[in-house]
């Protein structure tokens, strides 16, 4: 995998340098196309890691974006009205990520969305308690966490 990936950076600054535009789009674009060539290029090689796990991180960066824009409007929206809609409270999330890294990123990621914020892990390390504003139904929120983002963690470090 890494192979690929540094062969896939190499191909991005080729191009970048053959052609001359040094922004953050061209980056961007060199780095699309060199994918794309170098998965058609080892098609025939087997199956590669890489070539599955990069759109992963992709729409799993795509998708805390879009947490990250719900979750700011959902708070904003609570500062600026003259109602009170918070249900604040804290929850136990039943942890299916094991490695370090995953819970690492997963409590992270928790924190970074406005409105919520992991509060510990349990010393097994099965279990996360996460504080949040917004809780109608408990079980909701946990489904919304592990099919949201302990499952594309999931998927990445599978």
């Amino acid at each position: 995998m890494k192979n690929r990936f540094v062969s896939n950076l190499l191909l991005t600054l080729v191009w970048v340098a053959l052609t001359g535009n040094f922004n953050f789009a061209n980056y961007l674009f060199g780095f699309v196309l060199s994918f794309i060539i170098l998965r058609v290029i080892t098609r025939g090689s087997g199956t590669a890691k890489y070539f599955t796990i990069v759109p992963r991180i992709i729409v799993f960066i795509l998708y805390f974006f879009y947490e990250l824009i719900k979750a700011n409007l959902q708070v904003a929206y609570e500062v600026i009205t003259p109602h009170y809609r918070m249900k604040p409270g804290i929850v136990k999330i039943p942890l299916d990520v094991k490695s370090n890294i995953g819970i690492t990123l997963l409590a992270n990621l928790i924190s970074l969305t406005p409105g919520t914020l992991s509060l510990d892990v349990s010393n097994d390390r099965k279990v996360l308690y996460v504080h949040a504003m917004y809780i109608k139904d408990r079980q909701d929120f946990i489904d919304s966490i592990k099919n949201g983002f302990e499952k594309r963690i999931l998927e990445i470090l599978r």
